[in-house]
């Protein structure tokens, strides 16, 4: 048993929850429901012998901050999960929103979170941004990659912040999606969107972090 679930046995009636907000990457715009980074997660899991069943998805392609907290409130999905991650601020970005905007909402959503992780801040988790100005969508747009890079990184530092200042995990999947990017394999039709094989780089930093989480109980 991985440190998550060290102080339990867990059978088959005892299956785990997971919440996954977000946006497009979480939805897994362009790839199968089998290809979206969370749903690879509890995969993963799974494989080691922890019951996490696949997540309850609250995301949308398109949406901010904004636009997720009010899907929430719309949805008000229960508030005793097992794990919830956030992943959530590229539309900010895309929009010429403000980062101190961005970091205001973001902190909001955050709190919601640890409240639908039973107010377990241990059991959050935070993916940072993927920078997509290094993928074909952006350069058949003419988008300065440079600009979007340096807006990103302000965008991810705003919410880094607010995870260290409430002790919740904060992954950076900014640098793999920036080294690759721009490969075809790596991208959905669309040359925007990550391909299952890039979710798998996510979820591949995102799981020693889980596996590493106090004990749930």
């Amino acid at each position: 048993m991985t440190e998550l679930f060290r102080t339990q046995t867990h059978t088959a009636a005892t299956e785990l929850r997971y919440l996954a907000l977000g946006d497009s990457y979480t939805i897994g715009e362009g790839v199968p429901e089998s290809g979206r980074w969370s749903v690879q997660l509890a995969r993963a899991l799974r494989a080691d012998g922890i019951p996490l069943a696949d997540p309850r998805i609250i995301a949308q392609t398109g949406w901010t901050t904004d636009e997720l907290d009010a899907a929430i409130d719309a949805v008000h999905p229960l508030a005793e999960y097992d794990l919830v991650s956030l992943l959530i601020g590229v539309n900010n970005q895309y929009r010429g929103r403000s980062v101190d905007e961005y970091r205001a909402q973001f902190a909001g959503l955050l709190e919601r979170a640890i409240g639908f992780a039973q107010w377990r801040r241990e059991r959050v988790l935070v993916l940072s941004i993927p920078d997509w100005g290094v993928t074909p969508f952006a350069h058949e747009a003419a988008r300065d990659a440079g600009r979007i890079a340096i807006e990103i990184d302000a965008f991810n530092a705003a919410a880094k912040e607010v995870c260290d200042a409430r002790g919740v995990a904060f992954v950076d999947i900014t640098a793999v999606s920036r080294a690759y990017g721009a490969e075809p394999r790596m991208l959905a039709e669309d040359g925007l969107h990550p391909s299952a094989t890039m979710y798998n780089e996510w979820m591949r930093l995102a799981l020693p972090v889980v596996r590493a989480m106090e004990a749930v109980g």
